[in-house]
């Protein structure tokens, strides 16, 4: 979808929500808006797109409260914003969004994550992402280094560059809109995201992109919608394995999740960001008892978060219920840079070599 068909969209959806209160109240209704429940409860896997998307389970936002009414008059106020954004061609990030917010008296947010919860509430009523509303966040999403060659839209026109032979030791920044990027042509056998700037920096150090043809991702801990679409575009358009190597932890482990199954609160987006064919790299908890690892000892908020992810529809399987449960009775956690304590190069000469063989990678 184009630019300016994304545009259309947004406007045409914004402008049938408000059109749909003003039917309510001119019929004697009280305007309301029903909305997905947004929990792990009420996500299922969808076969076709072999994506985690929201159930059936709904819960209705209506003014009959102070609350609810709060909240529908704010979401007006932000559908008025988005609208002149669109007419003027011009954007904003989400704490922009957030401070303008201050102006609106009664429908002014008491925090960013409330503003961000509606952004989202208008992503999942209306089918559009928020890059059409010309809202993003502050953050850019993270690097990419490796065998591709892309083309993107500059204030220049469209440039042109290999994503190893044209960028820095840094690799090539994702803009917070991947959209606007064509990919050209590739090299690679696979693709590594990687939790840790630490982990990423060593592979590339060790040359380990042009011994195994490999795309390299820095996720930069838990990964920015617009690396996520990054991820999913490249599985989509060149059917290259993708696999995610993060710390060994819980919290890790849902990076994993939010790339390969979409994260629960933007279950709703997850054909575009999710990477259902995403396969775990590692750290797992095996790796901390075979390789004798220097580790810590787990947390209780650790062991709740792991106790958490054995209920989680998205850790259902067998795999993962082994290694969580191995890595309960280990009490155990542990980290990428870990393995440097084997060596520099082990990493990149003995265990990713073992593992990718292993999974059928190399």
């Amino acid at each position: 979808m184009s630019k300016e068909e994304l545009e259309r969209k947004s406007m045409t959806a914004l402008l049938r929500i408000a059109s749909t209160w003003y039917d309510q109240m001119k019929s004697g209704e009280i305007p309301s808006i029903s909305l997905p429940t947004r929990t792990k409860y009420n996500i299922e896997y969808d076969d076709a797109s072999e994506v985690w998307k929201y159930g059936d389970k709904e819960s209705m936002r209506t003014a009959a409260s102070a609350k609810s009414a709060t909240h529908l008059l704010k979401m007006a106020y932000v559908i008025g914003f988005i609208k002149q954004q669109l007419k003027e061609n011009r954007s904003s990030t989400l704490r922009e969004m957030y401070y303008i917010s201050e102006g609106w008296k009664r429908a002014k947010f008491g925090a960013q994550e409330e503003s961000n919860f509606l952004i989202e509430d208008l992503e999942i009523i209306s089918e559009v992402p928020r890059e059409g509303f010309h809202l993003h966040p502050e953050e850019n999403g993270a690097s990419i280094y490796g065998p591709m060659r892309i083309r993107e839209e500059t204030r220049r026109g469209m440039r042109t560059l290999h994503c190893q032979d044209d960028v820095g030791q840094a690799g090539y920044t994702i803009p917070n809109n991947v959209e606007n990027i064509e990919f050209v042509d590739h090299d690679a056998k696979f693709v590594i995201a990687l939790e840790t700037g630490g982990m990423y920096d060593r592979l590339i150090e060790n040359g380990f992109d042009e011994e195994h043809n490999a795309i390299l991702v820095h996720l930069k801990g838990q990964p920015a919608r617009s690396t996520r679409r990054m991820l999913n575009k490249i599985s989509a358009t060149w059917s290259l394995p993708v696999l995610v190597f993060t710390d060994g932890d819980p919290w890790s482990y849902r990076i994993y999740a939010s790339v390969a199954y979409g994260s629960i609160k933007s279950a709703h987006m997850s054909e575009l960001l999710a990477t259902p064919r995403a396969q775990f790299l590692g750290l797992q908890p095996s790796d901390i008892r075979d390789y004798n690892l220097p580790s810590d000892k787990l947390t209780d908020k650790d062991v709740e978060a792991l106790h958490a992810e054995l209920t989680d529809p998205r850790f259902a399987t067998e795999y993962w219920k082994k290694q969580i449960n191995l890595q309960i009775s280990l009490g155990l956690k542990s980290e990428q840079q870990a393995f440097a304590a084997r060596g520099l190069d082990f990493v990149t000469k003995t265990y990713l070599p073992a593992r990718l063989s292993e999974m059928g990678i190399i």
